[in-house]
């Protein structure tokens, strides 16, 4: 029966996802006249369009499962403010509830991706319509033997940012970089039971572009209390408890109380002191996830 749901479900997110990104595709060549209030218009419009998309993908959730979604410090979101929002990351699973859990709550989440995906048939330019922004990520091994690249990627992520100015906008960022397993957590010789190293770069780079836009920054903790589901299991209706905690942060009162600041990349200082405030988060966090875990032994 199991698989049989699962099937059924798939087919409800495949045929959801071809029908909303058929007009998503020829509202994106609308984009292209630069004009900027056009742009913004059309942004609104497929904005709604990946909404809706959500809207009945939950409907599918809902009709082929029975999961219980347990969330908590949801009061006081609107879609008019303009969102950072950082997780911690354990499975593909995490985007559908963050999508679900958000929809019509805050502005449409916007997620970072590599600029390869945007080559993907169809999604990748119904991602482009969307204003998903596309980042090039040189290693330090290619910038050593391409020096004048240095900083192109960051600027390339910059001007992408720049469209999110004149609308209110969820930006995304799982800051671990990866999802979780206890292979990488060695790896890393993380000081978490339960987590990754966080990594401060992407946040710092969203909040020195758009810092005096943004207003809140969205702290998420998840919980799989029967352990980390893959995105079939799901489908399949066999996850019956998801845990969200949400901890919200004025970004004002962050640059105020100098834990943030512009010159992040450029000052020693105020790098470290940000990704001290950050580990500090990171280490309460993985306390908040120790102590769900043992309730439930």
């Amino acid at each position: 029966m199991h698989v049989f749901i699962g099937i059924l479900s798939i087919l409800g997110y495949f045929f959801n996802t071809i029908f909303w990104v058929i007009p998503i595709v020829f509202l994106s060549f609308f984009k292209l006249i630069p004009i900027r209030p056009w742009q913004t218009a059309i942004s609104y419009l497929l904005d709604g369009c990946a909404t809706t998309w959500i809207s009945l993908n939950t409907l599918n959730q809902n009709l082929v499962s029975k999961t219980l979604f347990d969330v908590s410090g949801a009061n006081g979101l609107t879609p008019k403010d303009w969102y950072l929002v950082i997780s911690n990351h354990r499975s593909w699973v995490d985007i559908l509830v963050l999508q679900r859990i958000f929809n019509r709550k805050i502005p449409f989440l916007k997620f970072f991706l590599k600029k390869e995906l945007i080559w993907v048939p169809f999604l990748g330019l119904a991602w482009w319509a969307l204003d998903f922004p596309f980042m090039r990520r040189h290693n330090k091994a290619f910038l050593a033997k391409h020096p004048e690249l240095k900083g192109k990627d960051l600027e390339a992520t910059r001007l992408a940012c720049e469209k999110f100015r004149f609308k209110p906008v969820s930006i995304m960022n799982f800051v671990e970089g990866t999802r979780f397993t206890k292979q990488k957590n060695l790896s890393q010789n993380a000081p978490y039971e339960h987590l990754l190293n966080p990594k401060a770069g992407g946040m710092a780079f969203v909040l020195s572009t758009m810092g005096d836009k943004l207003h809140k920054l969205l702290d998420i903790t998840i919980h799989y209390p029967q352990g980390t589901p893959s995105f079939w299991q799901f489908v399949c209706g066999k996850v019956r408890h998801i845990q969200v905690s949400i901890n919200v942060f004025s970004i004002e009162e962050l640059v105020k109380s100098d834990i943030f600041a512009p010159d992040y990349f450029d000052n020693p200082a105020q790098r470290e002191k940000f990704q001290l405030w950050l580990g500090t988060l990171w280490q309460q966090k993985d306390q908040d996830l120790k102590k769900l875990t043992m309730s439930q032994l």
